[in-house]
């Protein structure tokens, strides 16, 4: 009887250390709806951005949503009822998807006529990003696309107090901050004024992108969020040669 006993604890024990763990649900693709102005916007005759140049290296079944709006801030986007229809993609989305919501505003909320002080501002951002984690989706905090004007050879930045508001809310807020303001500003001021212009939406625009100027700088985003998670290398597709030339500073 006793020879039995030990015989089964032994048999317990080798089945607790052979039979496999039960494999994980599948992972959820990853969904991107997009918010913000112009420079993040589909291209047309009063703007256009990188939005639509990094949906192109999404992977399917992952899949995302431009809903950049031209001139908007983040009290018309809310105003307006594009920060609604952001929500409602989002809750539409997250019980098949992993969803993201990008948030990138400055460029006009920093324009006096718009009666956007900087407080109101961080406090705007912290609210949308509050809203999409209650959905139980990720917030990413952008700072703004650089502009391309240059004094000499020296690129300019025009953009300081409404980037470092940014930082400061997704720091205090403990949002993932992804930085492409400094990520444009640096491959911008790499090539010079008079391939950046190449970038234009049309001649003199140095806020705005052209089609081939949002693949370019859609690819620093898509490999800024890569940097960020890892994780989302099965959803965002790499482009190697064309990330090579962004890193090393050359035209592309």
């Amino acid at each position: 009887m006793a020879l039995r006993a030990i015989l089964s604890v032994l048999l317990l024990a080798h089945l607790s250390v052979t039979t496999p763990t039960p494999k994980h649900k599948k992972e959820k693709p990853a969904a991107f709806f997009l918010a913000g102005d112009s420079t993040t916007a589909v291209q047309s005759a009063g703007g256009g951005g990188w939005g639509n140049g990094f949906l192109a290296t999404l992977q399917p079944p992952a899949y995302g949503v431009n809903k950049g709006h031209n001139g908007a801030t983040t009290v018309s986007f809310v105003k307006g009822g594009d920060w609604a229809t952001v929500l409602n993609l989002v809750k539409n989305a997250t019980d098949a998807y992993n969803v993201f919501v990008t948030i990138q505003f400055g460029h006009n909320d920093q324009k006096p006529a718009n009666n956007v002080s900087i407080a109101q501002f961080k406090t705007n951002l912290a609210s949308l990003a509050s809203d999409v984690q209650e959905l139980g989706a990720t917030p990413l905090l952008f700072t703004s696309l650089s502009r391309r004007n240059f004094n000499g050879a020296q690129l300019i930045q025009d953009l300081g107090d409404v980037v470092n508001a940014t930082r400061e809310v997704a720091a205090a807020s403990h949002i993932k901050l992804i930085d492409l303001n400094a990520a444009s500003r640096t491959y911008v001021q790499a090539i010079g004024s008079a391939e950046a212009d190449k970038y234009n939406l049309v001649a003199g625009d140095r806020t705005h992108l052209n089609a081939h100027g949002s693949d370019v700088f859609g690819r620093i985003v898509a490999d800024l969020i890569l940097k960020s998670d890892k994780s989302l290398s099965r959803w965002i597709g790499r482009n190697a040669t064309l990330s090579h030339l962004i890193a090393e500073g050359v035209y592309a």
